[in-house]
């Protein structure tokens, strides 16, 4: 029997459910509004009355985005202009709209101005459906597969594939020559009957034609071949008629040439046809693609869309003295001086390998760059050894520190050659007062003068310096400043005087600038030793930091010691939290510090004791660290104290194993300052600032491994990766995730090394490029990787916002999924047999039954192929 279908409620129903009583009769609910519409609107909407709209279905979903629209069209003449706040607010895409028939709330409709008022009045409106019962009987069933049956249709495939019945054979012709033949070329004319010309081409006979009835022809799927060889040759491949090196002419030679008629009539033949060629090339260049020049208005204009997205190639710098066979391994550009950029060159890994029996003493130099020289270094920095890293001070930028292979921290203080850095001379006073070199330099006049070389101020002691190569060197900010625990406190000096640096020797060290309490009864000696070793040095050395030249020590030092296991990492990168004063008090203030301010010398600086310090409470001692092993650890810089009065470092909070190879890069976002990129091995990560559960994105595997990264300074949402071929890859992470936006291909021909931008003025951006063979490369960044598109700040933080939830989903699921088994398994633990079930097999019998299987299967096989 079919089952009873249930009757839909009556219009009468419906009015008693949505019409209030005489007497209960408000005005209009709040979440209803009346509202005229005209007959232009009821088409424009498609809700006419009694065509659209009529008693039995009275109601209308109309689209948010046509209302306002409508709204933005015809402003006040609108219908819908008296709720435009209304419908922006409303968070759905559909609103409804209610043709009242009995006019209920004074107008022909009325329109719905909450999703809950929504749901209780359609559902009001629109009759329930009847439900639908399925019998079994009317449900189809599958058909149940039946047993495959051989008719023969596989030996007929086999018949009809095409098989091979021999050897493919192969040919090589070979067509001998004797190259160095005298050859005569002259010119003919193609008119005489000697050279005419004759064609032949192909016709169709009418005499012989063949009909083709039926083809016998057979498709076979053949796997592709590829033949390649490889051969060494003693010399290069040249052809005969290449020329590589010009060649002089003998004076007999000469004396006959000059005598030449021919050759004068020549050359003077000749002579204006090849001018006027230079001169065309020099006016047109004819390989210029029009189509892509039709982009490079963009720059100036705001109205063209395409613009360029490529890195544009600015300058090249390169020492061939200095570079040779080596590396480039920190770039940075100098934090005033515009267009200055200072690297610094190491030997090669594989190179230190070879020459390990025999050490060979090369200077070591870091080497600053100016535009747009490109061939002449403005200035050189003697240091003990290969300096892997080094940085400007936030405060004085004329002040370097750099972390050495030999593990040592060195100092170097350039405020008596910034002049000539900016391009000015120093004047008299001021160059007889300092001990400076005595070669001068003018760049005014653009005489070819000798470049500058000056030595460090100071070194540390080889005692208390790191044991192995220091990789990473930071300033602190000058907002505060760390005791000899590592408590932040109140910087009253309003300057950085601390340097934190890392070595893979599994430490962290705190330095600090200033004359330590103990040294100031050992000032005076060691001043008198200082400036002996000054009269002797041939270059001039500051005495900006006399006081700690070979006595520098640390403030403190921090170990990492490993989570579950024994030992300590290695760390090679690490990234402090980016930390402003927000008191007034004291003068930690960021726009206080200007360039007519008068610093401090840091000899006249003195240690204070942290008990007349102010403690800072808000600032985050926690810090990421990147390990030689790919990990990354989120330890605390704060040491702890045993129930002995001990100091030690504490194990770090968490360590994820995220790059399998050296992490080479830990950079915080120069937007978000919670937000931290870090690249190694063959993809990047994405980390926010006290997430505890790992990094929020990481970035898919790529086949060449990542070697440096860098954000843009300009826009928030892109960001630079450097590759071991050479190549650049730039990621927009609103555009795609999966894959970079674009790739740069072989920038370098070799790995590259550092990545490092700068910003000059608004519409000059660039981007250093170092790569492994000592070539640094400065591109221009075109306007579509540097000017910022709208809401991209907002968009950006709300895509690490999405990625953090999903983070902390994904750890919820897991929790959720490992704690069933987890249970599973302790109950297992827990029950125990009581008598433990043993089995014996004899070794021979189950050797014997093996074999006999192994037999079975053999013949199966041989009978199955027709062996």
């Amino acid at each position: 029997m079919a089952p009873k279908r249930q009757k839909s409620p009556s219009r009468k129903t419906v009015k008693e459910n949505l019409t209030p009583s005489p007497m209960e009769k408000p005005d209009h609910p709040d979440d209803i509004y009346p509202i005229v519409l005209t007959t232009a609107t009821q088409e424009l909407f498609e809700c006419c009355i009694d065509e659209d709209v009529t008693e039995q279905s009275p109601y209308k979903l109309l689209e948010k985005d046509d209302i306002i629209q409508d709204i933005k069209t015809r402003a006040a003449v609108s219908d819908f202009h008296p709720v435009k706040q209304f419908v922006l607010d409303y968070p759905e895409d559909e609103i409804l709209l209610v043709f009242d028939v009995d006019f209920t709330y004074g107008q022909s409709f009325y329109l719905v101005l909450t999703p809950e008022a929504k749901a209780r009045i359609y559902n009001v409106l629109q009759p329930p459906q009847p439900e639908i019962i399925v019998l079994e009987d009317d449900v189809s069933k599958t058909p149940e597969p039946k047993p495959w049956i051989s008719l023969g249709s596989e030996l007929e495939v086999d018949q009809e594939s095409v098989k091979e019945t021999r050897e493919k054979l192969c040919y090589k012709f070979d067509l001998k020559r004797r190259p160095g033949l005298p050859v005569c070329f002259s010119d003919r004319n193609s008119t005489e009957a000697e050279c005419r010309s004759v064609a032949c081409p192909s016709y169709q006979d009418s005499r012989f034609s063949i009909k083709q009835m039926q083809r016998d022809c057979g498709m076979q799927a053949v796997p592709k071949l590829q033949s390649s060889t490889a051969q060494t040759e003693r010399a290069v491949q040249r052809n005969v008629f290449t020329q590589y090196e010009p060649r002089e002419l003998r004076e007999k030679e000469k004396e006959n040439i000059l005598r030449s008629e021919k050759l004068k009539k020549f050359v003077n033949s000749v002579t204006p046809r090849v001018l006027h060629a230079l001169q065309q090339a020099h006016i047109m260049n004819v390989f210029t693609d029009d189509f892509k020049a039709l982009g490079i208005g963009a720059e100036a204009s705001d109205q063209l869309v395409m613009v360029s997205e490529g890195l544009k190639l600015q300058w090249t710098f390169t020492d061939e003295k200095r570079a040779m066979g080596k590396k480039i391994s920190s770039v940075s550009w100098h934090p005033t001086i515009h267009g200055l950029i200072a690297v610094t060159f190491t030997k090669k890994q594989e190179e230190q390998l070879d020459k390990s029996t025999v050490y060979i003493n090369s200077p070591a130099f870091i080497v600053f760059y100016g535009f747009p020289d490109q061939s002449n270094p403005r200035l050189l920095l003697e240091c003990p050894d290969d300096i892997f890293a080094f940085e400007f001070c936030p405060s004085n930028p004329n002040v370097i520190v750099g972390g050495c292979r030999n593990g040592k921290v060195v100092l170097w203080d350039i405020s008596f050659h910034i002049p000539h850095l900016q391009g000015t001379r120093p004047n008299s006073k001021k160059a007889s007062d300092s001990d400076s070199d005595t070669d001068t330099f003018d760049l005014g006049n653009k005489k070819e003068n000798k470049t500058p070389v000056m030595s460090y101020c100071a070194v540390s002691s080889i005692e208390s310096s790191h044991k192995s190569p220091v990789t990473d060197v930071q300033w602190l900010p000058k907002t505060f400043e760390v005791t000899r625990t590592g408590v932040p406190v109140q910087n009253i000096s309003n300057m950085s005087v601390q340097v934190v640096t890392c070595s893979p020797d599994c430490s962290v060290m705190f330095w600090d600038l200033r004359v330590p309490k103990l040294q100031n009864q050992f000032l005076a000696d060691r001043e008198q030793d200082v400036d002996q070793k000054t009269m002797m040095t041939p270059y001039s050395i500051p005495t900006t930091f006399k006081h700690l030249d070979r006595t520098w020590k640390p403030l403190f030092r921090v170990s990492l010691p490993k989570i579950d296991t024994s030992g300590e990492y290695a760390p090679l990168k690490f990234s402090l939290e980016h930390y402003t004063c927000n008191s007034n008090t004291g003068r930690n203030t960021d726009n206080e510090n200007d360039g007519a301010e008068v610093l401090p010398e840091y000899s006249q600086l003195r240690i204070p004791s942290a008990k007349t310090l102010k403690t800072l409470d808000d600032v985050i001692t926690k810090f990421y660290v990147g390990t030689e092993e790919g990990e990354i650890v989120y330890t605390d810089w704060k040491l702890e104290e045993d129930e002995f009065g001990r100091k030690f470092s504490a194990k770090p909070l968490l360590c994820f194993r995220t790059h399998a190879w050296f992490v080479n890069t830990m950079q915080r976002s120069p937007f978000f300052k919670d937000i931290l990129l870090t690249t190694g091995g063959w993809n990047f990560a994405i980390w926010k600032e006290g997430v505890m559960g790992g990094p929020i994105f990481v970035g898919p595997s790529s086949e060449q491994e990542y070697s440096a990264a860098c954000w843009s300074l300009s826009r928030s949402a892109i960001f630079f990766i450097g590759r071991n071929d050479g190549s650049i890859e730039v990621w927009n992470l609103l555009l795609n995730t999966s894959e970079p936006t674009h790739v740069h291909e072989h920038v370098a021909s070799t790995r590259i090394t550092c990545i490092k931008p700068c910003i000059t003025a608004s519409k000059q951006h660039y981007l250093a490029v170092a790569d492994n063979l000592g070539v640094l490369r400065v591109f221009n960044v075109p306007k579509a990787l540097r000017s910022p598109v709208k809401n991209e700040d907002l968009n950006m933080q709300i895509f690490f916002d999405q990625e953090n939830d999903r983070l902390k989903d994904y750890l919820e699921w897991e929790e959720l999924w490992a704690k069933p088994r987890k249970e599973e398994g302790e109950s297992k633990k827990q029950v125990e047999p009581d008598k433990p079930v043993t089995f014996q097999v004899d070794s021979e019998e189950a050797d014997l039954k093996e074999y006999s299987d192994y037999l079975k299967l053999e013949e199966s096989i041989l009978e199955h192929t027709g062996l």
